[in-house]
């Protein structure tokens, strides 16, 4: 290959949260030597439409053919491959587009491939334990288990890959509903099943630059698992933050996991299941999601309060 071919990154999910990231993190460092490539289901999309217009190449494929994504990694050195199970709710379907990827990877030789998984909750918490309810009749935390179960898909196939964990998005207070809300009397709130615990958190805009400083480093975290964070913080430390932001008192409601489940809205049972689990696994969590690993990969890393500095005046307030 010559050079400028071995340094394309072919990047799924191109116009979401994790690979529009990636996709600036690379534009911003024009001397790596990288480039990327988009790719999307929709070129036509006013988000591609953006990405073409900042000169970098967009590519059509679907993760559900294999065959268009072989074509659209052709050629490239890295590939950063993500599934969207909030789109479809579905963990067998992120197994077959993860299978899809990494059988696309291997066809087309591709040199480092990056699959954003997260922790098969079923090896901490396994299905016969009651103290978290199963769902869909295998899961414990589908959205979790559905990944780390497709792990296997890109070492079967004898991708170079590296793992890299991820972890809660305070970008939710945003964009899914789990920013404060105003009660009866008034007073701002926040709502976890955590009771104490710390939960791992990260500005889901900084993932990107994450998976790039792994993408910098060669080929030396291949085979290895990287799980990064921008902070461990308390429910209660959440709630102090938000209220230095907004000015105004935000009070940590510590909701049992079982009242959480039941709060009806989609996913609601996957995400007491996720929290309960963070909240029971929370040192092993945070520890392996190292805040100083995390800031090597991605100097850029935001805290918490950083975060809220940027984004306070998006959180909508109901």
């Amino acid at each position: 290959m010559n050079e400028t071919v071995s340094k394309v990154i072919a990047v799924t999910g191109s116009t979401g949260a994790q690979g529009g990231g990636l996709i600036r993190a690379i534009l911003a460092h024009p001397e790596s030597g990288f480039t990327a490539r988009a790719i999307t289901r929709n070129p036509d999309s006013d988000q591609a439409k953006a990405l073409a217009a900042l000169g970098v190449e967009v590519v059509k494929a679907d993760l559900d053919d294999e065959a268009s994504l072989v074509r659209a990694f052709d050629g490239a050195y890295g590939a950063f491959c993500i599934t969207n199970f909030w789109e479809h709710f579905s963990p067998a379907k992120e197994n077959e587009q993860a299978a899809n990827m990494a059988r696309a990877a291997k066809a087309a030789s591709v040199s480092h491939v990056i699959w954003s998984t997260l922790e098969d909750v079923r090896t901490f918490v396994p299905l016969d334990d009651d103290r978290m309810p199963t769902l869909m009749e295998k899961y414990k935390v589908p959205h979790f288990d559905g990944k780390g179960e497709s792990n296997h898909y890109f070492s079967d196939e004898g991708v170079p890959t590296t793992f890299f964990n991820t972890s809660f998005y305070w970008d939710n207070m945003i964009y899914f509903g789990m920013g404060p809300k105003r009660g009866e009397d008034g007073t701002l709130a926040i709502t976890f099943p955590l009771g104490d615990a710390k939960l791992a958190g990260i500005a889901a805009g900084d993932i990107g630059g994450c998976a790039f400083g792994i993408f910098a480093k060669g080929s030396e975290l291949i085979g290895k698992t990287v799980s990064v964070a921008g902070g461990h913080l308390s429910g209660q430390e959440m709630a102090d933050s938000l209220s230095a932001a907004l000015g105004e008192p935000v009070r940590y409601n510590a909701v049992s996991p079982a009242l959480y489940r039941s709060f009806g809205f989609p996913g609601a049972e996957d995400l007491g299941n996720m929290f309960q689990f963070n909240a029971e696994f929370s040192d092993e969590y945070c520890a392996v999601r190292d805040l100083d690993a995390s800031r090597q990969l991605n100097p850029t890393l935001h805290s918490f309060d950083q975060w809220l500095k940027e984004n306070i005046s998006k959180i909508p307030l109901d």
